[in-house]
């Protein structure tokens, strides 16, 4: 007899964080060039260090913000510090876990510090929007000590693995830990980079006046060309950033898809799209292209793309570990909420017994 295929869902609040050994070493990123950050950054790291006993690793230009430099008071706590400097030293196996004082952007960062793995990230709600900083700083030292005691709920953010594959004659002289590979002189050398992007791939038309012309493959099957400002490719959890204001769908952070959204087609019935998190996507500029395009990734690393290049998108195998100040679920109920006033409208009042009557 055949046995019936059987589908086991995961409740999202059954992920919690636990430590196989106690936590050590923590990587606090601030916002840089906020001075409204500098006293809970200074706070933090004196709970930190002396409450805690915790090695705290810091950027090496947030401690040459003259703020912090010129601060005697902070000298003490400074001398503990370990630095380190981004695209020439991995924290891979330095860091035990992150908390991030700012905004959305500061968890962008501290995911693109990470090629790999990424160590459970905190994040606290210190700057604007704050989709992805479920955290109120006022409450940090329990919060904080609640995490460090393994306490807490986790949700694995899904990242997209990208390959930029460019065609060019011109050595590269550009020291990018990204580029992983450069052939040749005499022939057409090929460069590849990879990225891990946590919200989404944005590829437009740049500085041109002419309608972005870009091929879109899927598992190398051509599915649709796209004409218009361009497209974003976006994790579930960029689908609330870019991808909502061109028109799309919210995902929640759990749901393993991918999102497609077209920026500004030249076309009434170009929809965006989910597709399954599994699949290989792949973007070209179209033969028929008058121009070069432009891609970005998480808003970073911004470069032209011509005829021969391409660009491949699947999903990464290392998520973000993002920390919940309840639940996977409430959290992203409570941002769309308060960040993004999701479906806020004045109620309808009820009818009186005068008005049911004339009904």
């Amino acid at each position: 007899l055949l046995r019936p295929n059987v589908l086991h869902i995961q409740d999202p609040a059954s992920q919690r964080l636990t430590w196989n050994k106690p936590p050590k070493s923590v990587l606090v990123i601030k916002k840089i060039q906020d001075v409204s950050l500098l006293q809970p950054f200074k706070e933090l790291c004196i709970f930190l260090t002396e409450q805690k006993n915790m090695i705290v690793y810091v950027e090496r230009k947030v401690l040459e913000d003259p703020a912090i430099a010129n601060d005697e008071s902070f000298v003490a706590v400074k001398k503990n510090f370990c630095t380190f400097r981004e695209d020439f030293d991995d924290l891979s196996n330095r860091v035990d876990f992150i908390i991030c004082l700012g905004g959305d952007g500061t968890l962008l960062y501290a995911s693109s510090l990470f090629q790999e793995s990424v160590p459970p990230v905190m994040a606290f709600h210190l700057g604007s929007l704050g989709f992805l900083t479920p955290f109120n700083f006022d409450t940090y030292q329990s919060q904080v000590t609640q995490v460090i005691e393994g306490n807490a709920a986790i949700i694995l953010r899904s990242r997209l693995k990208v390959k930029v594959v460019k065609e060019s004659r011109e050595k590269s002289k550009t020291k990018d830990k990204n580029l992983i590979i450069t052939n040749g002189d005499d022939e057409p050398s090929r460069k590849t980079m990879q990225y891990q992007v946590l919200n989404e791939v944005v590829v437009d038309r740049g500085p041109s006046s002419y309608l972005s012309n870009v091929d879109l493959f899927l598992d190398g099957h051509l599915i649709t060309t796209v004409q218009g400002d361009g497209v974003i490719v976006s994790t579930p959890t960029g689908s609330t950033a870019y991808a909502v204001a061109a028109g799309a769908s919210m995902i929640h952070p759990n749901v393993p898809a991918i999102l497609i959204t077209p920026i500004c087609p030249h076309s009434l019935s170009f929809r965006p799209i989910v597709v399954p998190a599994g699949v290989e996507l792949k973007i070209m500029l179209s033969r028929e292209a008058r121009n070069n395009a432009w891609v970005s990734f998480d808003g970073r690393k911004r470069q032209e793309i011509g005829h021969g290049d391409s660009i491949t998108i699947t999903t990464s195998c290392f998520p973000v570990p993002s920390i919940c100040f309840r639940d996977p679920v409430n959290d992203w109920f409570e941002s769309l909420a308060q960040c993004l006033h999701w479906n806020v409208r004045k109620k309808q009042s009820h009818l009186s017994s005068e008005e049911e009557e004339e009904f």
